[in-house]
Formats: C-alpha cells, sequence, structure tokens
C-alpha cells in the first residue's frame, strides 16, 4: 500500500533500488546530495545535478523539465553517505516563474524499479521559494528511510546548497544554471500544459550505430562494463543442451527502453564480431591452402604425379574443412541473434519500431522525447534475413542526407531516377513524422522547403493531418523568406544561450526543436541559399534546428568544392537499400534499409491525424 506523507512524515524502504518521480506544474530541475551523518555535504562531488548526472549509485536528469525519474541504488552509496536529499529548484534566466507558489504543488514519489509506489509527497504550502529540498533519504541502525522534507529558499540553489553546509554552494549554483541555460538552448520556452501521466526515463548517452557517409562508429560502453543499475528479465530455463532462451530487455540500464535501446547495440557489436571472426576464419584457410599448394609446386619431387595430386587434394580438403568449422560457429551465433531479434522487435516502442509494428496502433502523443529513433535496419550479407534495427540519439547530432541518386547493386536496374526521387520524398516524409509522433505536443516543428512543388504527393499526409505548420516554401522568395527566419532563429538563441539571457528572446522566435526538409536540391537555391543551408547544417543541431537533405549527390556536384563541407556534415541514408556504411574497427560493409511505411497501410495517416488533433488541442 502507497503510504501518502505529509511533511516531516517518514516512511521506511524495504528495498535499496528505487525510482524518483518527479512532477510538476512547469520545468523544473532536479538534483541531489550526498551527505554525511550531520546531513552536510563534503563537497561539490557529493551533488548530482545536470552537469554532473551521475554519481555512484545515483542518477539525475540532465535539463530542466516538467517531469523527472531519478534513479537511486542504495546499496552503492559511498559508505560514509548516511542522507541523501532530493532537490528542486525553478531554471534562473529561463524567462519563466521565478517563484514555486505560482505554480501547481510539485508531486514526488518514490517507487520501485517495477513502477509500484512506495511513498509519495505533495509539496504544498510553497510561496516565494525558488528552491526546495523535496525529501530525504536517510539511514538509520543499517536500515533505510524516506522522509517528507518540503523545505523551500526564496535564495535559490545557492542559499539551499549553502544550507546543507557545501562550501562551494555559489560555484556549484552557478554551475547547475549554467548546464540548464545549456540545455534550454533546444527548448527555451516551457512546454505547452499537459496532463499529467508516467513521463519517459531520461537516460544516459551511448554512441549511435551509424556515422555519416562512411565509416560506421559502434563502440558501445555499457554492454561489457557497466555493472546492471536494474535487474533485466529473467530468461526462460532452456533446454538441456541448448542455448538459453532470448529475453527483450536483459542489457543494462534503468528502465526497459533503456535497455531495449543497450541491447540492439548489443546485437550489432554480436553480429559484427560473429562475421568478423568467420571472414578471419575464411581468409587463414585460404591462406593456409595458397601457402600449401606453393610448396607443392615449389619442390620439384612433388611438383607433378600421383603424390603432388593427393597432397593438393589433401590441402583442399583441410581448408573445406577449416571454412565448414566456421561456418557452423557462425550459423549458431547467427541462429541466436535471430531468435533474439524476434523478440526484441515486439517489445521496441514506437520510437524504435518498425512502422508495421502492432505498437502504432495504440499511439498517443508522448510527454517526453525518447532517447532514440529508428533510421532503418542494417545487416551483413552472411544472413540477410538478420536485420538489426538502427538507432541513433535524440536530439540528432547531425542532419541527414536522402540520397535520391542511383543506387548501387541490383537496386541500380529496377528503379528508375523518377521512381528514386519520389521514394526519397516519401522517405523524408516517414522520418519526419516519426520525429513529429515521438516528441510531445507543440515540441517540435517541421518546415518545407520545395522550390519546383515537385512533392505535394509526398508531402499530403503532413498537410492534411495539419501537421505541418504552413505550405511548402517555393520559389526563390519563398526558400529565402524560410532561411533568413531559421538562420536568424539558430543567431538568436545561440547569442542568448551564451550570455544567459534565454528569457529576451523575442516572442516571435519558435522555441521548439525545428526540422528543415529540403526537396530537390540544388535546384533553385542561389549562393546565398547554400551558404545558409552550409551555416544550419553546422550551427543548428546544437540549438535545435536540424537538416533533412534530399538531393542526388551527383546534381550536387555542380557546385563544386563548396558543398563537400555540408555533404560530410550530415548523415547519408538512401529510400532503398543500399550497402553505403562501413565500420572502421572490422572493415565491414553494411547493408543499411530505410524504416518505411508498408505498402497499402494508412498507419502514417493515422499517427499523424492524432499528432495534429492534439496541436489543435493544445492551440498551437
Amino acid at each position: 500500500m502507497t503510504a501518502e506523507l505529509v511533511r516531516g512524515q517518514n516512511h521506511p524502504l524495504s528495498g535499496t533500488r528505487l525510482e524518483i518521480r518527479v512532477s510538476a506544474g512547469g520545468p523544473v530541475v532536479a538534483g541531489a546530495t550526498l551527505g554525511g551523518e550531520d546531513g552536510k555535504v563534503a563537497g561539490a562531488d557529493r551533488v548530482a545535478h545536470p552537469a554532473s548526472h551521475r554519481l555512484p549509485g545515483l542518477e539525475v536528469s540532465r535539463q530542466a523539465a516538467a517531469d523527472h525519474r531519478l534513479a537511486v541504488d542504495l546499496e552503492a552509496l559511498p559508505e560514509d553517505v548516511h542522507r541523501v536529499h532530493v532537490l528542486l529548484a525553478l531554471p534562473a534566466g529561463a524567462g519563466g516563474p521565478t517563484s514555486f507558489g505560482v505554480l501547481a504543488a510539485p508531486f514526488v514519489a518514490v517507487t520501485e524499479l517495477d513502477g509500484a509506489e512506495i511513498a509519495t509527497f505533495t509539496i504544498t504550502d510553497l510561496g516565494v521559494e525558488s528552491a526546495v529540498v523535496a525529501l530525504e533519504l536517510y539511514r538509520r541502525q543499517g536500515a533505510w528511510k524516506v522522509r517528507a522534507v518540503g523545505q523551500g529558499y526564496a535564495g535559490g540553489l545557492a542559499a539551499m546548497l549553502q544550507d546543507q553546509g557545501l562550501e562551494q554552494a555559489f560555484e556549484t549554483a552557478a554551475a547547475i544554471n549554467e548546464a540548464v541555460t545549456r540545455g534550454m538552448a533546444r527548448a527555451v520556452a516551457p512546454p505547452p500544459p499537459r496532463p499529467v501521466a508516467d513521463p519517459a526515463p531520461q537516460a544516459p548517452a551511448p554512441q549511435a550505430p551509424a556515422a555519416g557517409g562512411g565509416p560506421v562508429n559502434y563502440h558501445h560502453p555499457r554492454r561489457a562494463t557497466a555493472t546492471p543499475p536494474a535487474p533485466a528479465p529473467a530468461a526462460p530455463p532452456a533446454e538441456p543442451g541448448q542455448p538459453p532462451r532470448p529475453v527483450a530487455g536483459d542489457a543494462n540500464g534503468w528502465t526497459m527502453n533503456e535497455r531495449l535501446y543497450n541491447q540492439v547495440w548489443g546485437m550489432f557489436e554480436d553480429l559484427a564480431r560473429s562475421t568478423a571472426a568467420y571472414r578471419s576464419a575464411v581468409d587463414f584457410a585460404e591462406s593456409r591452402l595458397e601457402q600449401e599448394l606453393d610448396k607443392v609446386l615449389s619442390d620439384p619431387a612433388t611438383r607433378v604425379g600421383p603424390a603432388a595430386d593427393a597432397a593438393r587434394a589433401e590441402a583442399r580438403a583441410r581448408q573445406a574443412s577449416l571454412v565448414e568449422q566456421a561456418r557452423a560457429v557462425l550459423d549458431r551465433d547467427l541462429a541466436q541473434l535471430v531468435a533474439e531479434a524476434e523478440v526484441v522487435e515486439h517489445a521496441l516502442p514506437p520510437a524504435f519500431a518498425r512502422w508495421d509494428s502492432p505498437v502504432w496502433q495504440g499511439y498517443q502523443v508522448p510527454l517526453e522525447t525518447p532517447m532514440a529513433l529508428r533510421l532503418g535496419e542494417l545487416h551483413l550479407p552472411e544472413r540477410t534475413d538478420l536485420r538489426i534495427p538502427m538507432l541513433v540519439r535524440l536530439p540528432l547530432e547531425r542532419g541527414l542526407w536522402i540520397d535520391s541518386g542511383r543506387p548501387s547493386g541490383l537496386q541500380a536496374a529496377i528503379v528508375d531516377s523518377s521512381e528514386l526521387r519520389r521514394l526519397a520524398m516519401e522517405t523524408a516524409v516517414a522520418h519526419a513524422a516519426r520525429l513529429l509522433a515521438v516528441h510531445p505536443v507543440g515540441d517540435y516543428t517541421v518546415h518545407v522547403i520545395d522550390p519546383a512543388g515537385a512533392a505535394g504527393g509526398a508531402l499530403a499526409p503532413l498537410l492534411q493531418s495539419g501537421a505541418l505548420k504552413e505550405p511548402p516554401a517555393a520559389g526563390a522568395q519563398g526558400v529565402s523568406a524560410l532561411l533568413d527566419r531559421l538562420t536568424r532563429r539558430v543567431d538568436l538563441v545561440q547569442m542568448a544561450v551564451r550570455s544567459g539571457a534565454s528569457d529576451s528572446l523575442p516572442p516571435d522566435v519558435d522555441t521548439a526543436e525545428q526540422l528543415l526538409i529540403v526537396n530537390d536540391f540544388p535546384h533553385g537555391f542561389d549562393d546565398r541559399a547554400v551558404n545558409q543551408l552550409r551555416y544550419i547544417a553546422d550551427e543548428g543541431p546544437s540549438v535545435g534546428v536540424h537538416l533533412m537533405m534530399v538531393a542526388d549527390r551527383e546534381d550536387a556536384r555542380g557546385y563544386g568544392p563548396v558543398l563537400d563541407p555540408l555533404w560530410r556534415a550530415l548523415l547519408r541514408i538512401t529510400p532503398v537499400p543500399d550497402d553505403h556504411l562501413a565500420d572502421p574497427w572490422v572493415g565491414h560493409t553494411w547493408t543499411y534499409e530505410p524504416s518505411l511505411v508498408p505498402v497499402g497501410s494508412d498507419v502514417l495517416g493515422q499517427v499523424l491525424r492524432r499528432v495534429g488533433q492534439a496541436r489543435q488541442a493544445y492551440g498551437i
């Protein structure tokens, strides 16, 4: 039974792995301090906050938000820690409320990892305070308890930290405010009001499994080195002599979505390693065969005759045996990965799932941005039916180049240029729809440049649903006006962030994340427009402006080397399967397949209509 605490009341904690959930009436900063027996904080390294969001046994959110989840592992805390204070503060200089008194009372819940509530506390009677100690977890006689505190501070973060005995209180408060200000470059204004619901958790940020225009970087620091902070689902018992049955979410992570993300990452690594081992064994067998044949030919006594024939036959038999053994090991590993991929695919949330997944049928507009987004699938020629989801972290650290030029391989013979341009724009719309669908209402805005108006058919789902706020920019004047507006937004937000004056932005600046889709580039672009695109590609992602180009690389070569920086700045993907992604670690060439809506399915239209309805409900 959940204990509903009042100020000063305590409650025992039976478990040591906990989540602390925070819901507030607007964006707040969530943090925690680790104190000794006297409650004093020994130094700045005992404060978890957006600029230093992980400490032993403790992880907090990295930005201001209306909803938070803090992860706590009491057993992993340093031995001299006896008190954990959970802190909430209003972002300084964000243009929002300056006191908790004008917001709805913050709600805090201590839960088990499965979401079951242990204790809750609604922090009432706050007035001019801009910071508050919400809860205290404390150890007494070897047992942990939670106490509802609700102590507010009109002096803000610095006063609260100073009261806890931190000598570097003002420096730490400044570091927290600076980190929050940087984070708010992507969401300077508070989000529109939303109904209270379970938020999606914040999560660490491992690397994305693909790098643009060439090498894939899949160094994954968590799979093999991190101690699981949350228990993964137990695998069903395997039959004697059989490998363990795969379970969705059996990687490290605080939440199921993070565990699924890391599991997909691990599958990618496992496929790369197993294939590399097989290819290495085949190369060794071929090299050994060549050496043995050379040895036979180099000796005149064994160069011809029955002895030579027998030696060559034995060498080829040994080579075939080595390859057969390597293939058997590979097939065993791939069969296990195929079984795991099937289990994981059915468990993926919308942001990670294929468009044909049943999870989209129950789609609801989310309250929090997910940690990653699916762009397609990757596979290797040794087992083409084993597809690994290609997930990239959000917010996008680089834009996308959807290549509408002639593909390589078999696709070159079956897809003509006009069909490829149509598929490229449909791919762009599918990715834009997914980005809109996985962000909270009002947190993402899509713009389109279509100089000749050639993309009307592909853009119909965005326009008809109302998910696209304005018609595509066409003609030289429309292209210039939209690019001017977006470059101005980049400039203004950059200046506001650097000066710590986010609240001084003009009211006409849209502070939501922005995505600019450019169709049929470079047709209709002059030198000034090209330079603006390069500027957006370079500077935009850091302040929430992202670029998606739909273009033929060969057509773009007409501009010469001026476009090389733009090409290198973007992640190249294709509207048809293409083996253009390579990883430098083991030298594999990966075939990429885009994440497209099945032919005849209306799932994209259904999802966009829900997005449009939600925007209308919020008056956006």
